[in-house]
C-alpha cells in the first residue's frame, strides 16, 4: 500500500538508511496492510539538514509564488479525492463519505493559506520625532515540526503544513503511525505542485525517540502538536529546554447544554449525527449532554433511535455509516467507561457492546446512556468513542458549573432560540470554541484551538498563520549622509 512512498527527504521518497520498517494494521480486519520506513538517527539528521536548507530556499520565495503552489496543491487533492479517500478509509476504517469530506477539508486548508500568504501585514507606528520611522514586520519563525494524530490523518497535518509553508517556513511532518498514508498523499500533491526540495520532509517510525531528537535539534524553531494531554505536556517540557514556539491542540470533553426552548428531537438528531461521526473519535465531538429536565425524555428517545439506525462495519463497504475504533485498547477503554456509567445508575438506551456478527476488528455499537451521574468516570474522562452520556439539569448556574468542571476547554455547544441566553451561555463556558445551534466548528477560515489543558495557540483562519511568524520591530533614525553627485 505504501510502495510509492517512504521517508520524504530532499524531495525524494526513500527507505530508511538501515532498511528498518514499521508495520501498519487495519482496525477493521486487524491484519497487516503494509509497512513504512522506520527512520533512524541518520535519516533524522538528513531530514534536519534538508529542512535547514529548505527554509533558506523557501523563505526567499515570494508570497505570490508560495500562494500559487499551495493553490495548485488544493486543486490536485480535489482531483485525487477518490484514491486519497480509499487510502484513508483502509487505514482508519472510516466510511468513504467521511474520508472524501476530510480530503476536501484538507484542500481547503491549502487554498485558504495560499491566500493568507499574501496577507501577512506589518505595522507602521508614528514616531515621536520627525526624523524617525517605527515599523513592525513579520518573518517566518524557521523550520517547524508538525506532529499529528491518526483520527484525521489528512486534515490535521494539512492545517500545520499549509500554515507553515504559507508563512515561509520549512516543515518536518511526523504523521501518526496508525495512518501515515494520508500525510504522504498530501506531500506528493505538494511535490507535484512544485514545492522545492527540503521545504517539506516526512518521517515515519518509532515516535518517542524520533520526536525527542527532532525537538532537541537547534534547527527546529517551532513545534505544533495535535495529541493527548499527557503527550502535549511532555512535548511542552522538551520545547522549554530550547525555548521553542509551541502550538498544542490537545484533548477535549465537550459539554452540550440544551435549553428548554429548543426542539429536543431536532437537537438530538443533529447532535447524534455529530457525536457518532468518525466513530466518536473527534477531539471536538460533543461528549457530555446536559439537557433541561423538561425536554429530557424526548431527547433521550430520539438520540437512541438515531444510534440504533447506524450501520457499523468496514468503511469501504456501501451503506456503512460507522467504522471501527482505531485500536484494541481504545475499545477496551470505552467498554470500561460504559460499564462504570451503568454501575453508577445510568440507563442503557442503545448499544453497550460489540455489534453482532463483527467478531474481528475494533468495533463498538453506537451507545447511548441516560441518567448518567456526575461521578461516573465518563463525565470527567474524554471517551473518544461512540458513547453518549446524557444528564438532566434545571438551573443555569448549576449546569455551567458542571460543564466547566473538567480540566478540558476545547469545544462546547449550546442549543437555544433565545439570543440573550445563547450569548450568556457561550460566554460562561470555558472553551476555545463554542457552537450555538451548530456542531460543525472546524473550517479553514476560522481559528481552531482550546484553553486550559486542551492547549494553546490557534490553527486555521487568519490567526493560524501568526503562530509561524515572528514579529520584528525596527526603529529607523533618519540620518543624512554626505551628498553624492
Amino acid at each position: 500500500m505504501y510502495e510509492a512512498y517512504g521517508l520524504l527527504i530532499d524531495g525524494e521518497w526513500k527507505a530508511a538508511t538501515d532498511n528498518a520498517t514499521l508495520e501498519v494494521f487495519s482496525p477493521v480486519s486487524e491484519e497487516r496492510i503494509g509497512s513504512v520506513p522506520a527512520a533512524g538517527d541518520a535519516d533524522i539528521a538528513a531530514a534536519l539538514k534538508s529542512a535547514a536548507e529548505g527554509f533558506r530556499v523557501w523563505s526567499s520565495v515570494s508570497a505570490w509564488n508560495r500562494a500559487a503552489i499551495l493553490r495548485r496543491t488544493a486543486d490536485l487533492l480535489r482531483e485525487r479525492i477518490e484514491d486519497a479517500a480509499r487510502v484513508m478509509s483502509t487505514e482508519t476504517g472510516k466510511p468513504l463519505a467521511e474520508a472524501r469530506a476530510e480530503i476536501n477539508a484538507s484542500a481547503d486548508q491549502f487554498e485558504w493559506y495560499g491566500e493568507e500568504a499574501k496577507r501577512i501585514y506589518g505595522q507602521t507606528i508614528p514616531g515621536r520625532a520627525a526624523d524617525e520611522r517605527l515599523s513592525v514586520i513579520h518573518q517566518p519563525v524557521g523550520p517547524c515540526l508538525a506532529l499529528s494524530a491518526w483520527n484525521f490523518p489528512a486534515l490535521l497535518p494539512a492545517r500545520k503544513i499549509a500554515a507553515a509553508l504559507a508563512a515561509g517556513c520549512s516543515v518536518i511532518a511526523r504523521p501518526a503511525s496508525e495512518a501515515p498514508g494520508s500525510c504522504m498523499v498530501l506531500a506528493q500533491a505538494l511535490l507535484d505542485a512544485g514545492l522545492p526540495a527540503g521545504a517539506l520532509s516526512v518521517l515515519t517510525g518509532d515516535p518517542v525517540p524520533m520526536v525527542e531528537k527532532l525537538i532537541a535539534s537547534p534547527v527546529i524553531r517551532k513545534v505544533s502538536l495535535t495529541g493527548s494531554v499527557p503527550v502535549g505536556k511532555e512535548v511542552l517540557r522538551q520545547c522549554a529546554a530550547g525555548v521553542k514556539k509551541v502550538t498544542l491542540e490537545l484533548g477535549g470533553h465537550a459539554p452540550v447544554i440544551v435549553h428548554s426552548d429548543f426542539d429536543p428531537v431536532a437537537a438530538a438528531e443533529k447532535l447524534a449525527a455529530t457525536k457518532f461521526r468518525n466513530c466518536g473519535q473527534v477531539c471536538i465531538s460533543p461528549s457530555r449532554f446536559y439537557v433541561h429536565e423538561s425536554i429530557r425524555e424526548p431527547f433521550e428517545q430520539a438520540f437512541a433511535e438515531y444510534a440504533r439506525k447506524l450501520v457499523v462495519g468496514d468503511g469501504l463497504e456501501d451503506g456503512v455509516t460507522t467504522g471501527p475504533m482505531i485500536r484494541r485498547r481504545a475499545l477496551d477503554s470505552a467498554l470500561r467507561l460504559i460499564e462504570d456509567a451503568l454501575a453508577k445508575g445510568g440507563r442503557l438506551m442503545a448499544g453497550g457492546g460489540r455489534p453482532e456478527g463483527l467478531d474481528k476488528g475494533h468495533f463498538l455499537a453506537p451507545t447511548v446512556i441516560a441518567g448518567v451521574p456526575d461521578d461516573a468516570a465518563i463525565m470527567s474522562e474524554e471517551p473518544f468513542a461512540p458513547v453518549a452520556p446524557i444528564a438532566a439539569f434545571s438551573d443555569f448556574d448549576e449546569v455551567i458549573a458542571r460543564a466547566n468542571a473538567t480540566p478540558f476547554g476545547l469545544a462546547s455547544y449550546v442549543f437555544t432560540h433565545d439570543g440573550a441566553l445563547a450569548s450568556q451561555t457561550a460566554e460562561a463556558l470555558e472553551a476555545g470554541m463554542v457552537g450555538v445551534n451548530e456542531t460543525l466548528l472546524a473550517t479553514a477560515e476560522a481559528p481552531f484551538g482550546g484553553v486550559k489543558e486542551s492547549g494553546f495557540g490557534r490553527e486555521g483562519g487568519s490567526l493560524g498563520i501568526l503562530d509561524y511568524l515572528t514579529p520584528k520591530y525596527i526603529r529607523h533614525k533618519l540620518v543624512r549622509g554626505a551628498v553624492h553627485v
